[in-house]
């Protein structure tokens, strides 16, 4: 599939839907879904990476999936260890620079630990970003902002007239990266869910049927020819 490689997004970032219901259709448990998931993360970084994408969000794990079934959480978090251990030296190898975006304090102090130890490896990495936002809600992400930019008011640190949406943005957990462009969610549920509210705000938004065990190459390139054959005015005329 032929895209232009002068138009591509900046920021891509992906809703991962679908890996219960691969999982169910085969006759599996859900975590065989969220297992073979892990593989098309490999074939999305690597697509990005690629095509010279600089920023690449993906949505693991969200502050509402703690209401799933105790086991389904715990042997996430087993599989979100695993993947750090198995998955940060090729990333580091590759360039690739991993942030972990959310509110880390409710996981377990071992898997802070480890995510502290992927993230400073890769720190100085100059290739793609990848973003896994794991325990993240975008209300959450606009009130921690919005504390810190408090704080420093109170603190006689910063004016209120000094507070602009330029500013705002840097206090969000993706900082001063590029806001999202192109938004896909895969399964065909067109939902944004919860995820990077403030930042998807003019993006282009893309639901692919395919479920996300199943998403590679041909599946991220229809996003992509769907972005570029789009006009994007940014509220204007």
């Amino acid at each position: 599939m032929n895209f232009d490689p002068q138009n591509m997004p900046k920021h891509v970032a992906i809703i991962m839907d679908g890996n219960g219901r691969w999982a169910k259709q085969k006759g599996k448990l859900r975590i065989f879904g969220h297992q073979n998931g892990v593989k098309a993360v490999r074939s999305a970084v690597s697509f990005a990476a690629k095509n010279q994408i600089k920023v690449l969000t993906l949505y693991a794990f969200s502050s509402e999936n703690w209401s799933r079934p105790e086991t389904e959480v715990s042997a996430l978090m087993t599989l979100f260890m695993k993947a750090l251990d198995s998955e940060v030296k090729k990333l580091h190898k590759n360039n690739i620079r991993l942030n972990i975006i959310g509110d880390k304090s409710a996981f377990s102090e071992s898997l802070q630990k480890r995510i502290a130890e992927s993230v400073k490896l890769t720190e100085n990495n100059t290739g793609l970003i990848l973003n896994i936002a794991a325990n993240y809600g975008g209300y959450w992400d606009i009130v921690q902002a919005t504390q810190k930019l408090a704080l420093q008011v109170k603190e006689n640190q910063l004016d209120i007239a000094q507070i602009t949406p330029e500013l705002f943005q840097q206090y969000l957990v993706t900082e001063t990266q590029p806001q999202v462009d192109l938004l896909i969610r895969t399964s065909g549920e067109q939902r944004i869910s919860n995820f990077l509210l403030w930042q998807i705000a003019y993006a282009e938004l893309f639901f692919s049927p395919v479920l996300w065990p199943d998403f590679n190459d041909k599946a991220f390139s229809e996003a992509i020819v769907a972005y570029q054959q789009r006009e994007r005015r940014f509220g204007g005329c």
